[in-house]
């Protein structure tokens, strides 16, 4: 198992010594467990933990498998969901000191909902900077959360909590959001795979104030989990206006299809972000790899300019609306770079918010064109390697917020389209990589099966991530 062996079963691993019996639900959650208990001292990953309703579930999906009638493809697998997402029974703090934990939890978003009723096992919600604000995990609540390879080190963010606990075994399976990268940073960071999906995939509820950019994505240490724990979420919820309708094929058998052939675009920078050479030198290794194994691969930018400008008006409005939502005296008691956001959101217009939403627009018009040309576009996920933790930008880099170091990944909020982040390799002092892919809208099957091709032919590490063994 996991906790004693260090190596980390994946959740399809999982499930299929479930169907044999060689491991139960409940021996599993116990790993996860003993997992949580070693390691999250050292990583704050997790921010609430109920080990006793976690191993009544176990027991339950147990018994379903010894009948032979599980309840899903994941029915038993250890899983965690961010702090984000409304829970019944357990707190939705998000990270905040401004939000009352004594009130009625009784609403579970459809994430939760989702969960439950395909028997994953709920350990607990993962740590989240205060409302998923910003591209690293920490707050003025629970802490700073630590990347499993070096805990010196940030593990990204804003789901940042999800990707240390899955990249360290505490739980197969995690569920974060990710509004302008927050999934696929710390994945990429923290050495998992992390999808965001084509915008209202997996409904959310209540709607999110960042409103056209907000995500839901699943997190894992494979491409086949991520496929199949987004069949579990991809359910249309009538509290979602903007959720799509239900897929006519699933998830897990489009992973497999074969992708030879396709043409893919490479833009190493995006004709605009400056990369570390470490990490350029990883990524365009692994695309040479997808080259060699059969994708028709040319290196172009999209040709769009850095959307930054129209991403910080629809960001820092949304905040500054949930904001003046918040008792009286919040501000007092925020994280101090929330509270510049909130103040900066109050100084756009209408006009302002209008026009930034526009030119979101045209950014996904001109991506759709693109995308008439090539079937997928390839970019590093971030450009830079996980920084000290604890600090909003890398120090030393001159740079004042979030966004200027995570430019490959909100443009791709903004046009809704999927986007994956994989692991591509690691530097030379062991900390992960990622490569993005990024596809039409709707196209989620078919980035899962370029993100496939790319793990079956670079295969990832199992082992534990050294680490959290300091």
């Amino acid at each position: 198992m996991p906790a004693n062996t260090g190596t980390l079963l994946t959740a399809s691993e999982l499930v299929a010594a479930y169907s044999t019996g060689e491991l139960s639900p409940v021996e599993a959650t116990q790993a996860a467990l003993k997992a949580i208990e070693d390691r999250d001292g050292d990583l704050n990953a997790y921010c609430l933990v109920d080990a006793e309703a976690a191993l009544e579930q176990a027991k339950g999906s147990e018994e379903r498998w010894r009948q032979g009638n599980p309840i899903g493809w994941l029915d038993g697998v250890p899983t965690s969901i961010k702090d984000m997402f409304l829970t019944q029974g357990w707190p939705t703090l998000r990270g905040s000191k401004a939000i009352d934990p004594d009130q009625p939890w009784e609403v579970d978003s459809p994430v939760t909902a989702r969960l439950r009723e395909n028997g994953l096992v709920l350990l607990g919600k993962t740590t989240t900077p205060e409302l998923g604000w910003k591209g690293v995990t920490d707050n003025p609540l629970t802490g700073i959360t630590r990347n499993p390879w070096d805990t010196t080190r940030t593990a990204g963010g804003s789901s940042g909590g999800s990707a240390a606990a899955v990249a360290a075994g505490m739980g197969e399976l995690s569920v974060g959001t990710d509004g302008g990268g927050s999934v696929r940073i710390p994945a990429s960071f923290c050495g998992i795979v992390g999808l965001k999906p084509t915008h209202g995939r997996i409904p959310l509820y209540p709607a999110s104030p960042f409103g056209a950019l907000a995500h839901a994505g699943p997190m894992a240490r494979s491409v086949d989990d991520i496929a199949l724990l987004l069949d579990v979420l991809a359910l249309a919820d009538f509290r979602d206006p903007a959720a799509l309708p239900p897929l006519a094929g699933d998830y897990r058998s489009a992973v497999r299809r074969d992708v030879r052939g396709i043409n893919a675009a490479f833009s190493p920078d995006l004709g605009y972000v400056k990369v570390d050479p470490e990490v350029a030198k990883i990524v365009t290794s692994a695309v040479a790899a997808l080259t060699e194994a059969g994708l028709n691969v040319t290196e172009t930018a999209p040709g769009f300019s850095d959307p930054m400008d129209a991403f910080d008006v629809l960001w820092s409005t949304g905040a500054a609306k949930w904001l003046d939502s918040f008792p009286e005296g919040s501000a007092e008691v925020i994280d101090p770079g929330l509270r510049k956001v909130w103040e900066k959101g109050l100084t756009y217009s209408a006009s302002d918010y209008l026009g930034a939403n526009a030119e979101r627009a045209a950014l996904g018009i001109h991506m759709g064109e693109f995308h008439t040309r090539y079937d997928v576009l390839i970019t590093p996920t971030m450009p830079i390697v996980p920084f000290e933790a604890g600090v909003d930008v890398p120090p030393g880099s001159g740079l004042s917020s979030w966004p200027e170091w995570t430019r490959f990944s909100y443009p791709f909020n903004m046009t809704q389209q999927p986007a994956i982040s994989v692991p591509a390799g690691f530097t030379e002092g062991g900390l992960p990589v990622g490569l993005q892919i990024v596809g039409p809208r709707h196209s989620d099957d078919l980035v899962l099966a370029v993100a496939k091709l790319l793990e079956e032919i670079r295969p990832w590490p199992v082992d534990r991530p050294a680490g959290v063994l300091r």
